[in-house]
């Protein structure tokens, strides 16, 4: 089946997550990081493009990045088309570097794009690796320090400047946040899913709802993803009545 095209954001602004080929790693040392954030400035500023916040982890990237001329296609094939050149000469691998085409999720409104803001940061923290303000490859140091490859202005003019920044990476007041990367959700991310497509009620209260609203807000979990198996162990809801609202 024929891919469908790309969702466009019309604020311009976009997550993208590109994912190692066969989940293989991406980065071998540290000179591989710092060549592909080389390429990354290099490929985003010919396009226009400007980078909001990155992260770097073994075997995938999260970028958040602003495309005011849509040109975010041409910008992810020319990185990856460079950086897999220089990592194959480097290592002897043969064949593609990334699984496919990169994943773009648009980003509708200022709270969301906060909210990429920090999901994107904390990666190492969730995966086990370091703390938020112990990782190097990420964004992190470049909205403490003002230095980088990174376009901070956004978004420090909304959450009062380096002085407000450490405080909003603590702040819970910008809900959840879920960047849907495949077709499916996966258990284990069906809760935090649930959370953002929601925005942040939890699933058990769904039941509980009028009927004009429970059903709505089962068609928004269906929309993100989640399946009916997993709605029905989130919200104690019965299969057959999930599967009649929203199929």
């Amino acid at each position: 089946m024929p891919r469908g095209p790309r969702q466009q954001s019309e604020s311009g602004f976009y997550h993208v997550v590109l994912r190692g080929n066969g989940k293989q790693l991406l980065f071998e040392d540290d000179d591989d990081r710092l060549r592909f954030l080389e390429l990354l400035s290099e490929k985003t500023e010919g396009d226009g493009i400007a980078i909001i916040a990155w992260c770097l982890m073994s075997n995938h990237v999260h970028l958040l990045l602003d495309d005011p001329d849509s040109r975010l296609s041409h910008a992810m094939h020319a990185l990856g088309t460079a950086y897999a050149r220089t990592f194959n000469e480097k290592s002897g691998h043969v064949g593609a570097v990334f699984q496919g085409r990169f994943r773009s999720i648009p980003v509708t409104s200022n709270r969301q794009l906060l909210q990429a803001v920090r999901y994107i940061h904390e990666n190492p923290a969730k995966a086990g690796i370091a703390s938020v303000d112990g990782y190097r490859w990420s964004s992190y140091g470049d909205y403490l320090r003002g230095s980088g490859i990174t376009d901070t202005r956004r978004v420090l003019s909304m959450i009062g400047g380096r002085e407000g920044f450490l405080g909003f990476c603590a702040d819970g007041r910008f809900g959840f946040y879920y960047p849907r990367v495949s077709k499916r959700v996966p258990d284990e991310d069906a809760a935090r899913a649930a959370a953002f497509a929601l925005d942040g009620m939890e699933p058990q209260q769904i039941k509980e709802l009028p009927k004009s609203r429970r059903d709505a807000a089962l068609r928004a979990l269906r929309a993100a993803g989640i399946t009916v198996k997993q709605i029905e162990r989130l919200t104690g809801i019965g299969h057959n009545t999930i599967s009649r609202i929203t199929m």
